[in-house]
């Protein structure tokens, strides 16, 4: 996984908090990490989570996350956390994910969410409108290919 296979990344510090009595950062940050760099790829893609999102009744929920570990982020490093859709199927997406200091890889990983009814939890088809947000921010060919 290289830097390049993302379009997109967000910047963050380190911050006190996040790190152990080892001075490293917690294991769990990560997922955080993750979870703010999806925010902001949803943001950066004109897609941010509002007060209208789900008024439709349908919304994401994340199903999977798996996170490996390579090498430990400490107090006051900065960050990029990349973000990309790998998969986007009927109802599910999969996001990949980098998180760097500098060249650096420190933690990949993925995270996969199911946009669902809110009430009965069961799969829906991701609307049009956000297929066609995805391809035109991740520059996909038809058949679902980078450009």
């Amino acid at each position: 996984m290289q830097q390049d296979d993302f379009r997109f990344s967000h910047a963050l510090r380190v911050r006190w908090a996040e790190a152990d009595m080892q001075g490293i950062v917690f294991n769990g940050h990560y997922l955080t990490y993750a979870d703010v760099g999806i925010t902001e790829y949803f943001r950066a893609m004109g897609q941010t989570y509002s007060g209208e999102t789900g008024a439709n009744g349908s919304d994401f929920f994340a199903v999977k996350t798996l996170l490996e570990y390579r090498s430990p982020a400490r107090f006051d490093d900065m960050l990029e956390v990349h973000v990309r859709i790998a998969r986007l199927g009927n109802s599910s997406m999969q996001f990949l994910i980098g998180i760097y200091r500098g060249e650096e890889l420190l933690v990949n990983g993925e995270i996969v969410y199911v946009h669902a009814d809110q009430a009965s939890r069961r799969p829906s088809s991701i609307p049009q409108s956000f297929r066609e947000a995805v391809a035109a921010f991740e520059r996909l060919q038809p058949e679902g290919g980078p450009a």
